[in-house]
């Protein structure tokens, strides 16, 4: 038996090496993609910033401007909810701290009086097998490329939730479009959180409503003359604001998951060690063991012929 047990050891010795040499594989691709990914997040905040302070100024100057992505649906109890989650595993709770997130949201919304209708949209191809095996049914889905998410997948996104948004209410149109994604606050902290992107709520430097911006601060932001007037500009500014923010969202996305996953791997590869050494002890035990019985199986063989001999 004590032979047999040291095979087994042995075995599970083996394949716990092999899966650290995966773990440490994965640790050091994560590593090397942390830095592109917080670069691309970095490079896209000033395209951000500007399309913003634009949006801003526009709304901080016209506080009275009536837009349709600005403006809350009347009787409209409809909501749509896009969840960025990971195309990949092997990033610890990365996947599933989201998918809390989004269920809780989408919770809140059912205790609304009356009871919110949801859309759920699914960018990543965790939550969608999550949400498949659930049999729930998905108003649109992107399998892309999560942790180096393009242009292409950020405007894609965008124009499904504009269409939905821009939709009327007899026709199924949402009146509401929330986000849920993880905000990068450093390699050890990433956040899941929640935004609401529709309607748009223009806010001033201090978090305050365009519309209670003092006079006084209104002149701190810049005024632009539009040609040919605000709302058509505004009409063009608006889905690219959408666009850019939907972008800076997953681009903080693709950097919580690379350093989610580069720590998931480094935890494996210490618990991996200690798995190994914790059962080279054990086999060394049972090779103890075995040399032991055989020993004991020796002695009691030879007594066994001592005590014939004397007969």
């Amino acid at each position: 038996m004590a032979g047999g047990q040291a095979r087994i050891y042995a075995q599970k010795i083996r394949s716990t090496k092999e899966l650290t040499q995966v773990f440490r594989a994965q640790e050091l691709i994560a590593s090397s993609r942390i830095a592109a990914a917080r670069s691309a997040q970095a490079a896209a905040v000033p395209y951000a910033d500007a399309i913003t302070q634009a949006v801003s100024a526009v709304v901080i100057h016209n506080p009275d401007i009536d837009h349709a992505l600005t403006r809350f649906k009347p009787g409209n109890n409809r909501a749509a909810v896009l969840l960025i989650a990971a195309d990949r595993g092997m990033a610890g709770s990365y996947s599933s701290g989201l998918i809390r997130e989004a269920e809780g949201l989408l919770e809140r919304l059912s205790r609304r009086t009356p009871p919110a209708q949801v859309d759920l949209y699914v960018a990543g191809r965790r939550a969608i097998g999550y949400y498949h095996y659930r049999d729930r049914e998905l108003a649109g889905e992107w399998v892309y490329g999560s942790d180096r998410p393009s242009d292409d997948d950020a405007i894609a996104i965008s124009n499904t939730l504009l269409d939905a948004f821009n939709r009327s209410t007899a026709d199924g149109g949402v009146g509401e479009v929330y986000v849920v994604y993880t905000k990068f606050i450093n390699l050890v902290t990433q956040q899941p959180k929640v935004v609401r992107m529709l309607p748009l709520a223009i806010v001033g430097e201090q978090g305050e409503s365009a519309a209670a911006v003092a006079p006084a601060q209104r002149s701190e932001y810049p005024l632009y003359d539009f040609e040919p007037s605000e709302k058509l500009v505004l009409d063009a500014l608006l889905p690219r604001y959408v666009a850019a923010r939907i972008r800076s969202f997953m681009l903080e996305a693709a950097a919580s998951e690379v350093a989610s996953r580069q720590r998931a791997m480094h935890t494996a590869v210490d618990n991996s060690h200690e798995m190994i050494n914790k059962y080279t002890r054990m086999a060394n035990a049972a090779r103890q063991n075995d040399i032991t019985q055989e020993i004991t199986e020796i002695v009691s063989g030879a007594n066994a012929l001592n005590d014939d001999e004397e007969y």
